[in-house]
This record gives C-alpha cells, structure tokens and sequence, in this order.
C-alpha cells in the first residue's frame, strides 16, 4: 500500500506537492468538526439551543460612552455596534499617539546628542518593562482619579476644564457639514494627483516640485472657500458648570472625554511607543553607514540625509514588526474593561453575555470581530509596505 501510494506521488508531482497541505487541512477540518459536533450535543442534552435572535432583543442596559444614539431600550445588536466603535476609537487614538511618540523617541535614541539619547533609552526601559495593565491602573486611579471634583476642575484657557469626571471641551456646531466635507475629500484626491505629478517630474527630469507647500495651500483654501461661499458655518458650545442638586456640580454641553478613555489611550500609547521605537532605530541602523556619509558628501544636512535617505530606506525594515505592535495595541485595548471602558468585551463579552446568556453565540462574535479588525490592519499595512518598497529600474 505505501508502495502505491508513493508511486502515485512520484508519477503526479502537482498532487504530490499540495499532498502535506490537503492533509494538514482534513485534520484541521477534522478537529474543528469534532469539537463543533461535541459543543451541538452537550448543548442538545442541556437544552440548550443555538442562534443570532437575541440581537434583535432590547438590551435593558446604560453604556456610559457612545459615539451613537444608544439607550436602555436599544437591541443588543446596537449596543454590539456601541462596544465594536469605541474599541476602534482607542485602537486609533493610541496607533496615533504611539507611532508620533514612537518615531520621536526612536529617533532620539540614536541621537549623538547624550542626554537626549539616554532620556530616550530610560523612556524605553521605564514604559517597556511595566506590565500594562499596572499602567492602566496608574493612569486611571493614581492619575486621573485624583483630579478635583467639577466644581473645583482645572480650568484651561477658559476653553477646556479638567475634573475627575473627564476633559470638556467646546463643542462643534456645523451649518451644512456635508459641504464641508465634500471640500475636505476634494482637497485630499487633488492632493494625491500633485504628489503623484511631482514624483513623476523628478524621475523624468530630476526637477524637484514642492509638491507639500502647494498641497498645504490646497487643503487649506478650498475647505476656507466653503466657509466663503458655500454657506458653512461653524459655532462652538462651550460647557458650562450646572448645579444638578444641592451637593453634585457637573459640565452640561459641549464634549466630554471620559477618564477611562484618556487612561487607556495614554497607557496604550506610551506602552506601545516604546516598542515601535525600538522597530524605528532597528530600521534605522540597518541602513550601511555609507549611504549617509555619501549623502553628506554631496553637501545635504542630517534632516535631509534622514529624510530622503535613511527613512525611505529604513521602512522596508520598520513597518513589517511595526504592523505586529498595531495589532497587540488593538488586542490589548480589551483590557479597558479593568477600568470600565465600554469596549466591546466590556459591553457585548460581558454584560451583554450575563444578561442573555448566549456565551457560545458572543464569545463568538467577539472572536471574529477582533479577527477581522487585525486582518484588515494586516492588509492595509501590507499594501503600505509594497507601496513605499523600493523598486529597482
């Protein structure tokens, strides 16, 4: 029978490569159905049944934060939706946050400068080797739980006040947003094509077009036009401090930022920076000493030499364990429900989960969701990473 076998693969090469994977998956389909037939029978004999209706059932439960309508009278699928929005809110915050930080201290550490290249290197060390979820509890309940009440919050330039309750800040009042944003999305698609007709002036004839200066004016004067001549408004709605009874202060109006999302935010960002700053000297140092002393040879400055020919170089090496360190910061944003962000393992994994107790049905989801949100980071900086690769002529 081996024999056989072996015959058949030598005389069919094409099958005999793909023979390892075909097997690999049965055995993966194999396992996945045993346990999926184990889980049917044990809920079976409970009584147990399987399904997606509950999403359309009201929820019966407040969410502290929303960037949608939301009440307790809302479907569970909505506060789904609630949950999935601010967790993709913090994940941007701190990917922002942490790769501004990240370049900066990056940088900073390989500068000859030595104070600024030890602070950066105790930065590293101080952020990288606290656990972060002792981070988080720093940030929430040594930091921001110490703030004054409202009554007494930090006043910022009579803009802003700062209180255990939170950041307000003025609100944006829009007349006819939606012009506004047409200029915006017009500005960045002709901004595109300058880019993309100046990188193809300076192949062709090595004549450099300042293409950000003259990207800079559009961005500014079509949006300024709408305000001009497209009948865009914008007003401001300040907070303003309220006696809500004989003893409770509070801001009514404008926009308040929760303390559980500035805690997480900054523990995320400080944390992750760390890492993507060690990606950015790595991929800084991998670039041979002789590039930048030919560079400076011809007579550039180091921002320049860093700029245009250390960083283009440098990328191919940053981005691929940079896109690993955006998606731990997303994953890692589940640990908000220490703290009681309303992120989607606090509102859809855990209350929502008690209440109906679908766990199977949400843990589920749940998994799903955070999958497809790392699969499509993935892809995105995959394109990134090809689109900026240097491509020999």
């Amino acid at each position: 029978m081996n024999l056989g076998t072996t015959t058949f693969l030598d005389k069919n090469p094409k099958i005999k490569k793909y023979f390892p994977q075909i097997i690999t998956l049965l055995f993966i389909i194999f396992i996945f159905g045993y346990f999926t037939y184990n889980a049917q029978v044990n809920m079976d004999n409970r009584g147990i049944d399987f399904g997606l209706r509950f999403l359309g059932e009201e929820a019966s439960f407040d969410i502290s934060f929303s960037l949608i309508e939301y009440s307790g009278a809302s479907s569970y699928a909505r506060a789904y939706l609630v949950g999935l929005l601010n967790t993709i809110l913090v994940a941007v915050i701190g990917i922002f946050f942490a790769t501004i930080l990240g370049v900066i201290i990056g940088i900073s550490r390989l500068s000859p400068n030595y104070l600024i290249s030890k602070v950066a290197e105790f930065y590293i060390e101080i952020f990288r080797n606290i656990p972060l979820l002792l981070q988080l509890f720093f940030w929430y309940f040594a930091a921001l739980r110490a703030l004054p009440l409202p009554k007494e919050a930090i006043n910022i330039f009579d803009i802003a006040y700062l209180s255990i309750k939170g950041l307000y800040v003025p609100k944006f009042v829009w007349t006819n947003f939606s012009v506004f944003l047409f200029s915006i999305l017009a500005s960045l698609t002709v901004i595109f094509f300058v880019f993309k007709y100046a990188r193809k002036q300076q192949e062709k004839s090595g004549r450099r077009i300042p293409a950000f200066f003259i990207s800079l004016g559009i961005f500014i004067v079509l949006p300024l036009l709408t305000f001009l001549i497209g009948g865009v408004s914008l007003t401001f709605e300040h907070p303003e401090l309220k006696q809500l009874s004989k003893t409770i202060y509070n801001y009514i109006g404008g926009v308040a930022i929760i303390p559980e999302l500035m805690a997480l935010a900054a523990a995320l960002s400080l944390y992750t920076a760390t890492f993507i700053a060690e990606c950015v000297r790595a991929g800084i140092m991998g670039v041979t000493k002789g590039q930048k002393e030919a560079a400076a040879s011809i007579g550039l400055t180091p921002g320049q030499i860093l700029k245009l020919v250390v960083m283009p170089q440098a990328l191919r090496i940053i981005i691929p364990p940079t896109t690993n360190q955006y998606l731990n910061l997303t994953k890692n944003s589940s640990l908000a429900a220490a703290i009681a962000y309303p992120d989607l393992v606090l509102v859809f994994a855990g209350t929502a989960m008690m209440q109906t107790g679908r766990a199977i049905e949400i843990i589920s989801i749940t998994m799903l969701t955070y999958l497809s949100i790392s699969i499509a980071i993935s892809i995105f900086m995959n394109w990134y990473n090809k689109k900026i690769a240097i491509k020999e002529k």
